[in-house]
């Protein structure tokens, strides 16, 4: 076991190497942040002397060499834009987008499973029918064009909610949290329901179908035979034999709604590190550019490290076969 995960950690640093590298390198092609920070009178001396005050003019190894050692210690350099230090802008932007992937992840984990298991022991009922037939909108459809049509339908239409913020926030301590207030609440209730809906319907089904699959086992069919009641057999045998492969899937989807967060933010222009990354990119802030993929980038690492790790202890299968691999 100690040996699987010190493996596994070394793999997930090696990745996060690689993707702060790629990540780097093609900042390069986005443009020169030189042109967005001085004005249309400036001269050649002023070019070069601002490059070199940014360490623009340095090789691109030393550039990223420079750029890791700061980022091991926290400090990801100023903004080009605001002139602040980057881990300061994050630490602000990230309790939005952390309490959006929160929410929509815990909709997506229990709407699917929950949907999942209704689908599957009643395959052949019309309300199974018809749930199945409208996830087919939330797989289909892209992102942008969910929340677009939310916002048409119950801010537009309806007024019910808002269409863009977060609403009032409290402050506790160095965290913003919108659960405690109204206002807070309703605002996050379309970006949630947008960014949560493709992850609700692709866990729905893939349960269903892990679900349809377990419950045509000799072992069902044996507790059946045994008098065992229907609800025993589904929940206590059943389920809990589905969720082992879903585990996988689902923690890689969940670990995407962080990631993917930036569509929505754009949409409802919900005042998160997504927003902040698209700021970004139209004025060449490399410094912020850089330590928003890093930062999206440890958490996709840490929760695909976290599910190895709940998949490994849950699954005998793997200790079995590691073991045998290892005499």
């Amino acid at each position: 076991m100690l040996a699987y995960i010190i493996r596994r950690v070394l793999q997930s640093i090696l990745v996060l190497f690689v993707v702060g590298l790629v990540a780097f390198a093609m900042f390069r092609f986005v443009g020169d942040p030189v042109d967005n920070m001085l004005g249309q009178e400036r001269t050649q001396a002023d070019i070069e002397r601002l490059r070199e005050q940014l360490g623009l003019d340095q090789p691109f190894v030393v550039q990223y060499w420079r750029f890791l050692e700061q980022a091991a210690q926290g400090n990801f350099g100023l903004s080009y834009r605001q002139g602040r230090p980057v881990s300061e802008i994050l630490l602000e932007r990230l309790p939005a987008t952390l309490e959006l992937a929160f929410v929509s992840g815990l909709m997506a984990l229990l709407g699917g499973i929950a949907l999942g298991i209704f689908t599957a022991i009643r395959r052949s009922g019309i309300s199974a029918n018809i749930i199945m037939t409208a996830s087919l909108i939330g797989v289909s459809l892209p992102t942008f064009l969910i929340g677009i049509l939310l916002i048409y339908v119950f801010s537009v239409e309806l007024g019910w909610l808002p269409s863009f913020g977060r609403g009032e926030v409290t402050r506790i301590g160095g965290w913003t949290t919108g659960f405690l207030t109204e206002s807070g609440l309703k605002a996050l209730i379309l970006p949630a329901i947008t960014l949560g809906l493709y992850q609700m319907t692709l866990i729905m089904r893939l349960v269903r179908t892990e679900m349809l699959e377990v419950l045509r086992m000799d072992y069902i069919r044996f507790a059946r035979a045994r008098g065992i009641r229907e609800k025993s057999i589904n929940f206590r045998h059943a389920l809990k034999n589905t969720l082992v492969p879903v585990i996988t899937i689902t923690g890689l989807q969940l670990g995407s709604i962080i990631a993917f967060a930036i569509i929505t933010e754009t949409v409802f222009q919900w005042p998160g590190v997504g927003l902040l990354f698209i700021n970004a990119i139209q004025f060449v802030d490399i410094p912020v550019m850089a330590a928003y993929l890093m930062l999206i980038s440890v958490m996709f690492v840490g929760i695909n490290l976290i599910v190895d790790m709940l998949y490994f202890a849950i699954d005998p299968r793997l200790r079995v076969d590691r073991t045998a691999g290892g005499h």
